[in-house]
């Protein structure tokens, strides 16, 4: 939508509200109307319910150190209320269409990065203590102060790794990619499927479903992401009844006895604030806390800038309306998100589907927010969906993710080549944390060699020298006679 456009949508005066509501959410004072946020808040929802597929998958695939698993019941039901009740008071506290769920990325920091070094318990008390540190930060003011010292193209290829890197935990978990076992005595450590070629009907329904995803995403329909699991679930399911399959994976897609049930509650509150400190070393529980942070920290503030922008919320000097509270009340939702086990929630860019229906103020999440409400007792129906059906939504949001690799200037080698580090690094390790740390290191010793290290902010130095302990850990361990 242009400026103009944007612009011409407001009022040329404020006109007064035609009942408490519609003065409390400013809705005529934006320009808009209960029919334009209502339609803008289904909208939203629809463009981001995949999350209540996605998020139990993620966590649910993962073991902690102990090999528990979490429950995909629970872990849907813990899913759909943090989003249902976050995303209501950011519409009551922020007044803007920014709904919030489940962050993507960020369970994967928690599923495949945290909990095989601790239990499931410690885990989520990092991500609560995450949200605390959040919150802390917005108060102070420091949250704009870390944000300035980290270059903006590290930020972009930050989000470009962890693109990179859910869209191979895509292709891993749909049995499309799978690891070549050691006895096979090659240095190749992937293949394509799990014998070098593609085979059964499970992975038929994977590579169908991807190449619907990027059909509807080139044609910008809305939903894209939604409609795909939906109608790749369908398929498995009366591929399942006719069709003698012996393996789907974690879920099988058969038609559940019951469709509405009653929502299980078992994993809010399972946290422990404090634990992961008895269980890894407090460097590595530093650095963790530290990594999701500023996966959190900068997808977020691009996230409220974009959508008021396009909105045309942004005052004339671009800043975003209420913008404290909004940040307060994501940093809010990221400690709930670890409370109920759900891992840190987060503000959805998929909001701007909602404003580009029409929304422009927080009534829009009143209606999004009720739609996850009702989500809880529909449990047995969003637990049916396979692996299959699901993966291709990865592979879809890591080439969303991976646009942003556009904006780096792979000219400059000072700051291409970190880039490049974080990118590749992440899915090649499997590890965000590492991604970013080799980033940073970089980051500080070519601004050094190059004779600019007092361009480097002092917080990057401070970080910089985290990871190198981090990554020198067991020699520094060996050497202090610490086992």
């Amino acid at each position: 939508m242009s400026e103009s456009q944007k612009v011409a949508d407001r009022p040329s005066a404020t006109p007064p509200g035609v009942n408490s509501v519609d003065r409390f959410f400013k809705i005529s004072d934006r320009g808009s109307t209960f029919a334009r946020e209502i339609r803008g808040g289904l909208a939203t929802f629809f463009t981001m319910a995949y999350i209540l597929v996605l998020n139990p998958i993620i966590l649910g695939s993962a073991k902690d150190k102990f090999g528990h698993q979490l429950d995909a019941v629970q872990l849907t039901t813990a899913t759909a209320l943090v989003a249902a009740v976050m995303t209501i008071i950011m519409g009551v506290g922020g007044n803007l269409p920014l709904a919030l769920a489940a962050g993507l990325g960020l369970n994967a920091v928690v599923a495949f990065q945290i909990a095989p070094l601790m239990s499931w318990d410690d885990a989520m008390g990092l991500v609560v203590l995450e949200g605390l540190l959040i919150c802390v930060l917005v108060v102070t003011g420091l949250r704009e102060a870390v944000m300035h010292a980290i270059p903006q193209p590290l930020k972009q290829a930050i989000s470009v790794g962890i693109g990179l890197f859910i869209a191979f935990i895509g292709f891993v978990d749909a049995g499309f990619v799978s690891r070549i076992p050691d006895a096979a005595n090659t240095t190749v450590p992937v293949q394509l499927g799990g014998t070098g070629t593609l085979t059964g009907w499970p992975i038929l329904v994977f590579c169908l479903g991807v190449l619907l995803t990027i059909a509807l995403l080139a044609r910008k329909v809305k939903g894209a992401i939604l409609i795909s699991i939906v109608t790749m679930t369908v398929l498995a399911m009366i591929i399942n009844s006719i069709a003698d399959i012996k393996v789907w994976g974690l879920t099988t897609p058969a038609w559940p006895d019951k469709v509405v049930d009653t929502p299980d509650f078992g994993l809010i509150g399972d946290f422990s604030l404090f634990g992961a400190f008895g269980q890894t070393t407090a460097i590595t529980v530093v650095l963790l806390i530290f990594t999701l942070v500023l996966s959190d920290f900068f997808d977020t503030m691009g996230t409220v800038v974009g959508v008021s922008a396009e909105a045309g919320l942004l005052d004339e000097q671009g800043k975003v309306p209420n913008l404290g509270r909004v940040l307060l009340i994501d940093g809010a939702a990221a400690a709930a998100g670890g409370a109920a086990s759900s891992s840190s929630a987060t503000s959805y860019i998929e909001s701007a589907a909602g404003v580009g229906e029409g929304a422009r103020t927080g009534f829009s999440n009143l209606v999004t927010g009720g739609l996850f409400g009702l989500a809880l007792f529909l449990t047995p129906l969003l637990t049916i969906v396979p692996l299959q059906a699901a993966a291709p939504a990865l592979v879809a949001v890591g080439f969303l993710m991976m646009t942003q690799v556009k904006h780096i200037d792979w000219d400059k080698y000072e700051i291409a080549i970190p880039a490049f580090l974080t990118i590749a690094v992440m899915p090649f390790t499997y590890s965000i944390t590492n991604g970013i740390g080799a980033g940073f290191v970089a980051y500080v010793v070519i601004k050094t060699v190059l004779g600019k290290a007092k361009e480097v902010h002092w917080l990057m130095w401070g970080t910089s020298v985290l990871f190198l302990v981090y990554f020198a850990i067991n020699p520094i361990e060996q050497i202090l006679g610490v086992k």
